[in-house]
């Protein structure tokens, strides 16, 4: 059953992904009088670097902690334990390697190291376009936290979204908030939770009960800002009978800029 670990990784790739492309689209501002589109000076800025973070992360090596995932039908099914891997930028922009060289806080050696592609990715696709499609958003108001000054951007599927795609359906499980740095005008945090249950293998392989909360920070690194961690918290079932506790974090650190 390998495949069911790929449920906590899945819903968090997807949902960072999800949002961000989401928020660097036009969209309506619910509670206003007007709507307001990312041509106005403060989105589109917030837009825009959103946009360049997701660019300069592809020229950085870094390190990656995430959980590791046990599925065995017959044995452990949840988080627990971690792996580490080392993160290097390829030759070719959105290639990258990724080396395992820990795991449980224990090094490792002779490990093969993967190639991964991303250099399909792209803002106008019919995935994102059905994400903007599901979310409405609404300004919620500021706070002051660690010296910022934050605006506070609630979001949620709209009551009519008919998602045709697997992100767009994953965004309309959630509602949350993001958290903007109005003077950097970077997000800063973003906080969700499940509004219905997300499923993978239809349901059969794995599924994550109502409440499931993700939670995404960035930091900035350099002259930009970077996601520094993500974490996705709980419940349901693996292999429809079996409880399945999920707490399942990625922390990306130790950012260095490379010199491709």
């Amino acid at each position: 059953m390998r495949h069911a670990s790929l449920l906590p990784a899945m819903i968090g790739t997807l949902f960072l992904v999800s949002w961000i492309h989401a928020f660097s689209a036009s969209f309506s501002i619910l509670g206003q009088e007007r709507v307001v589109s990312m041509a106005d000076p403060f989105f589109a800025a917030v837009r825009n670097n959103l946009s360049r973070s997701d660019r300069e992360q592809y020229r950085y090596a870094y390190h990656e902690r995430r959980s590791d995932v046990h599925t065995n039908p017959f044995g452990k099914i949840g988080t627990d334990g971690s792996l580490l891997y080392q993160v290097t930028p390829g030759d070719e922009y959105g290639i990258y390697h990724r080396l395992l060289i820990e795991r449980d806080g224990k090094a490792l050696s002779n490990e093969s190291r993967e190639t991964i592609d991303r250099r399909g990715r792209s803002d106008t696709n019919p995935a994102v376009d059905d994400v903007v499609a599901t979310l409405s958003f609404q300004i919620m108001g500021h706070e002051t936290s660690g010296g910022r000054s934050l605006m506070l951007l609630g979001f949620s599927p709209k009551p009519d979204a008919k998602p045709r795609t697997r992100q767009g359906k994953l965004a309309k499980s959630f509602k949350g908030t993001i958290w903007i740095d109005e003077q950097a005008r970077e997000v800063v945090r973003v906080e969700a939770t499940t509004i219905d249950s997300i499923s993978y293998g239809l349901g059969v392989v794995a599924r994550l009960g109502e409440g499931t909360k993700v939670k995404v920070v960035r930091e900035p690194v350099d002259t930009v800002w970077l996601p520094t961690s993500i974490r996705l918290i709980g419940e349901g079932r693996a292999l429809l009978v079996r409880k399945l506790n999920v707490d399942y974090s990625v922390e990306w650190f130790d950012y260095k800029r490379s010199q491709k």
